[in-house]
């Protein structure tokens, strides 16, 4: 018999499980799921009229409650045994001192070593990797200080005014949701946009308004080869050089990257690079040098802050017993519900303006780290893995699909998050925001049956319609307000039940090969297009009609 400390039922106890092989685990709490699928939310509460208090869990400054999905003390006993079982406690170990988590590319995934204080030591194949990011750190928090202060000047002499982030996937939906999420906390007088899509439109529009005298582009890239990065920096180039000459380069490009060649021969003083490290995955990289942009908008003092909450859920992730655990709970309630019950999607919903972009940025996070279908050994996967993200904030969600979500055919767990005092306090508009959060929670848990629409008075003919089945889980996600530090706390809890998915999954959750195909066979397409070449070479017939008919298109004049 074996003995491990967990958090069940708001009090520290002690479960005594019996060693099972993984699969065993699987299968016994598949069995579990036959049985509980024939219990429902009402009965539970019923059952359990202190239920609200026991299932939840507060840490570095949230408070989770996720008594609204439809789990009993069994299920969490059965879903701790299977952390044992898959080796999550190894697994995490491994991820923190450095090791190799990522075997595809035989990598670490350091993402917490971005976060550690400086003095803390982790060596990786004999180098500090701490030393080594605090070392970057200083060196963007001297760069976002001259610019906020008006010391970097641009080759007319004019203080930045603008600063322009290009990026795609991680070098551009981290910063931009942070700094959205941070707004409040942001240099007014500075203006911030963010080019990602290689569509001319998105450049054209983010540089219409714009004075190039007072413009900084920060390139971001990893490689610093990526397609629609480099396609859109070196059209930003253009702009700028055919207004103000090829020398002002040098005062209004700086480079994130981790290769110094290509972005010395793009024209950008290495000087002028900001590193970073290929033990940070794209996803992973926002409080790396990718969070540049958003330094210089809210200050070096704020970018800590987040470095700091990221630090403790790191801390807390690390330390906490397995059911005391936000980021493990979050993880096993996705697990849970995506492959033991059968809800392929998520929604996150946050209650907060400033985090509106926080469903893209968990897109991101999420599916390209679990969307896999084979395991960390290559083989194929027996069960689902990776469920859909996707969301909007509240209340705008609510007018718009929160009618699947009550009487869809389709049931969604949902990630509701709010916030007990707002940043922007203007009458009552707080509390009517948050009384949707408890009302959605509670809607989508109990529903509205038949006999108590009758009771209601509600006409025979509308009541079938009128229906809701409940039975619908929800987390819902407190904390006081949304600051730098609780925003790291965020980011890092998604990280970590991310990773805890994967490790029940048994995928790498630090590769994303399957974003390399579609640009490579893009790359091949593109000397194609061009109206004035041989046109499409051949392919399956359908791409190669395709191409004829684009480039038909194309050249011919409007109607």
């Amino acid at each position: 018999m074996r003995t491990s400390d967990a958090l069940v039922w708001g009090v520290t106890t002690k479960m005594t499980t019996t060693p099972q092989p993984p699969s065993t685990a699987w299968g016994s709490l598949a069995a579990h799921a036959r049985e509980i699928r024939e219990v429902d939310l009402r009965s539970l509460f019923a059952d359990d009229p202190g239920r609200g208090e026991r299932f939840h869990l507060e840490a570095e400054g949230f408070y989770l409650d996720f008594s609204k999905n439809l789990i009993t003390r069994e299920t969490l006993a059965l879903l701790a045994q299977l952390t044992d079982h898959c080796g999550l406690a190894r697994r995490r170990e491994l991820m923190f001192r450095g090791g190799v988590v990522n075997p595809s590319e035989n990598r670490p995934a350091l993402h917490v070593a971005l976060r550690m204080p400086k003095g803390a030591l982790l060596v990786v194949n004999g180098v500090d990797v701490v030393e080594s990011v605090h070392g970057v750190l200083e060196r963007m928090a001297d760069f976002a200080t001259r610019v906020r202060e008006g010391q970097w000047r641009g080759c007319t002499g004019q203080p930045i005014k603008n600063v322009v982030n290009i990026g795609i996937g991680g070098s551009d939906l981290g910063p931009k949701m942070a700094y959205e999420a941070l707004r409040y906390f942001s240099r007014r007088d500075i203006t911030f946009r963010f080019v990602s899509n290689v569509d001319g439109t998105d450049l054209v529009e983010s540089l219409r308004d714009l004075r190039p005298e007072e413009t900084l582009f920060i390139v971001s890239s990893k490689t610093f080869g990526t397609l629609e990065t480099l396609t859109n920096a070196t059209s930003a180039r253009n702009w700028l050089v055919d207004q103000l000459g090829e020398s002002a380069v040098e005062r209004h490009f700086v480079a994130v990257s981790t290769n110094a060649a290509r972005v010395s021969e793009f024209g950008i003083d290495p000087a002028n690079m900001f590193e970073f490290w290929d033990w940070v995955g794209g996803r992973y990289s926002l409080e790396s040098a990718i969070g540049l942009s958003t330094m210089v908008a809210v200050g070096p003092e704020q970018f800590m802050e987040m470095l700091a909450g990221s630090h403790a859920m790191d801390q807390h992730f690390l330390n906490a017993p397995t059911l005391g655990n936000l980021p493990v709970v979050m993880g096993l309630m996705a697990v849970w519900n995506h492959v033991l019950l059968g809800h392929p999607s998520v929604g996150v919903m946050p209650y907060d303006q400033y985090l509106h972009r926080l469903p893209a940025y968990l897109q991101q996070l999420t599916m390209e780290s679990n969307g896999k279908s084979v395991t960390l050994s290559g083989e194929s996967v027996v069960r689902p893995t990776g469920p859909i993200y996707w969301g909007e904030p509240g209340t705008n969600g609510q007018h718009s699909f929160y009618q699947l979500l009550h009487q869809g055919t389709v049931t969604v767990p949902v990630d509701l998050i709010g916030f007990a005092k707002s940043l922007n306090p203007l009458g009552n508009h707080h509390d009517i925001l948050m009384s949707n959060v408890f009302a959605q929670a509670q809607a989508l848990a109990f529903g509205r049956t038949a006999a108590e629409l009758t009771e209601m008075g509600v006409a025979p003919h509308e009541v079938p319609h009128r229906v809701m089945t409940g039975n619908r889980p929800s987390n819902v996600l407190l904390a006081r307000e949304l600051t730098p530090r609780v925003l790291g706390s965020l980011i890092a809890l998604y990280e970590h039940s991310v990773f805890v998915q994967g490790t029940l999954y048994d995928v790498d959750s630090f590769d994303q090969w399957g974003v390399e195909l579609g640009k490579e066979l893009a790359a091949s397409i593109v000397p194609e297009l061009d109206s004035s070449g041989e046109g499409p070479r051949p392919h399956d017939s359908s791409t190669t009609s395709l191409i004829a008919h684009y480039i038909k298109l194309k050249s011919s004049e409007a109607p």
